[in-house]
């Protein structure tokens, strides 16, 4: 199974790709997708949309797994994030990946068996899992990596049946 995983955001859209088979998992591939800030939101939303067709185009994932959206206590921010993250999901489905959505403590508990793990934790599991010689960069990327870790460790389990 090919997993694209997404940080979703409106500036940095972190994503990871992982080949995932039997409880084991290799990275493929991860980087950003980066909107230079200033620019209108529309266009900015259009470039994810078209990044997304792209990465998406490239890869053939068989499933995407995405973020749930979390707000703090910038709401500003949050609906930003909602419109980015509302454009990488129709982008999915416009293409037929289907789609899988991870709360943060649900990554957490999937990559490093707790679901409240600080995030230096998360990082340090996806590297040891994944057998990387560093924890993948930027920020957003790795977590995009650990949001497709926790989804290959999820669907790819020798006891999960579809």
């Amino acid at each position: 199974m090919r997993i694209l995983g997404i940080d979703p955001g409106y500036a940095i859209v972190g994503f990871g790709v992982l080949e995932a088979d039997r409880g084991q998992a290799r990275l493929v591939r991860c980087g950003a997708i980066n909107t230079p800030a200033g620019v209108p939101m529309p266009q900015r939303l259009l470039q994810i949309q078209q990044d997304m067709e792209t990465l998406i185009a490239t890869f053939q994932p068989d499933a995407m797994a995405i973020e749930e959206l979390f707000f703090n206590t910038n709401v500003t921010t949050g609906i930003g994030v909602a419109q980015a993250r509302g454009v990488i999901l129709a982008a999915a489905a416009k293409l037929g990946v289907e789609i899988f959505e991870y709360t943060p403590s649900q990554v957490k508990q999937a990559v490093v068996g707790y679901g409240k793990a600080e995030k230096h934790q998360v990082m340090d599991m996806t590297k040891r899992i994944l057998k990387l010689p560093g924890v993948p960069k930027p920020d957003d990327a790795a977590d995009a990596v650990a949001i497709a870790l926790c989804h290959a460790r999820s669907h790819t389990s020798r006891l999960y049946q579809p």
